[in-house]
């Protein structure tokens, strides 16, 4: 139903978060409004049958498509439009996780590596806080909440404690590198073998519905957040990571529809629990490292990742967080799972050139 959906509707909107950093970056035509319930009703039959995946991009889509919307008022030039597209990032990513900070500073990051358009920044912040002030109320309503993690007291930050979380931030960044060369790989595997798009998440699905067959597979299905909080308190299976990895790559490379990030958190929450057999550092703490520094890695916003942890885990372990973000951010490399997104500098540890 997915691929069919979107092969007979969805064609010029498939493309999803590319999409958006693409008319960004080139601004060409409004982005259409069926993005929005298209990949709506894609992340809810991804989720209903169990495939690995996330729904800030989900979010993020709809938001970003219903705020474009404006520009059809012809008020608005192409850098209005892409003020505009920041918005519905950032109001799109600050409601689905209750983080207005992050939400705000993501939408500025992740469009250029390394540069932040300071014309959308008033803008960008109303709309982000207006959103989770909306989906707070609104989920009181309906006596729901975003997901909370059980932390403790960080221990102060030491030469051995600094040591520890450079490694374990390297980790979280060669992670990060792996998670994106796997999903842009299994896309480009799918596009190449499988011609017929409607065929391509059947084909997936059928792969992944006999994975499940295997006991103790339905752990890593859909967005995985009551695994997520048992990381924090006990120590993950070495191999946790991996399998989430490899399943989430292949769910968004078939073809279903969701985001990347929430499985992202599960992947780092995961390898930075299981970290604890071999690192004296507390269990809950490298989970919450993991949490923010592989998402970091991945989409290459170290400010907005150290935001959402400080939003999400307190300002008492901070420095940590910090510190974990940058370090994965820079061993990432600028390979990311947004391929339309462009660097603006050059990482200390990449050969990439920045494009113009």
């Amino acid at each position: 139903m997915i691929g069919l959906i979107y092969h007979v509707f969805g064609k010029e909107v498939v493309a999803g978060n590319n999409l958006l950093l693409e008319e960004f970056h080139a601004p060409k035509k409004t982005i259409k409004l069926r993005m929005a319930p298209l990949v709506l009703w894609g992340t809810l039959l991804t989720h209903l049958v169990g495939g690995s995946a996330g729904r800030e991009g989900t979010a993020v889509q709809m938001a970003a498509a219903l705020s474009d919307q404006f520009s059809l008022l012809k008020k608005f030039t192409a850098e209005n439009r892409k003020i505009l597209i920041s918005c519905g990032i950032a109001a799109g990513f600050s409601s689905v996780f209750g983080t207005p900070l992050a939400g705000a500073v993501f939408a500025l990051e992740v469009t250029i590596i390394g540069r932040v358009n300071y014309d959308a920044i008033l803008p960008v912040f109303v709309s982000a806080i207006a959103a989770f002030l909306i989906s707070e109320h609104l989920l009181a309503i309906f006596h729901y909440s975003h997901t909370l993690y059980l932390i403790d007291a960080a221990p102060d930050m030491t030469a051995v404690g600094f040591l520890l979380v450079v490694m374990a931030g390297i980790l979280f960044g060669l992670t990060a590198s792996v998670f994106a060369k796997s999903a842009h790989y299994f896309s480009h595997i799918f596009n190449r073998v499988v011609q017929y798009a409607p065929f391509r998440p059947m084909i997936g699905g059928a792969i992944l519905a006999l994975i499940f067959l295997i006991p103790g597979s339905e752990k890593f299905q859909g967005l995985g957040v009551p695994e997520i909080q048992k990381y924090f308190q006990f120590s993950a299976a070495p191999w946790d990571f991996a399998v989430k990895l490899l399943l989430t790559t292949f769910t968004l490379g078939a073809g279903f529809k969701g985001g990347e990030v929430t499985p992202l958190f599960f992947i780092g929450a995961a390898l930075g629990s299981a970290l604890s057999l071999f690192l004296p550092l507390p269990i809950w703490l490298l989970a919450a490292l993991g949490f923010v520094g592989v998402f970091s890695g991945a989409t290459n916003t170290p400010i907005a990742c150290t935001l959402m942890g400080l939003e999400l885990f307190g300002i008492q372990p901070g420095v940590y967080i910090a510190l974990t973000c940058v370090v994965a951010y820079i061993f990432s490399g600028h390979t990311g799972i947004y391929s339309s997104q462009k660097p603006g500098m050059t990482k200390i540890f990449s050969n990439d050139s920045p494009k113009k």
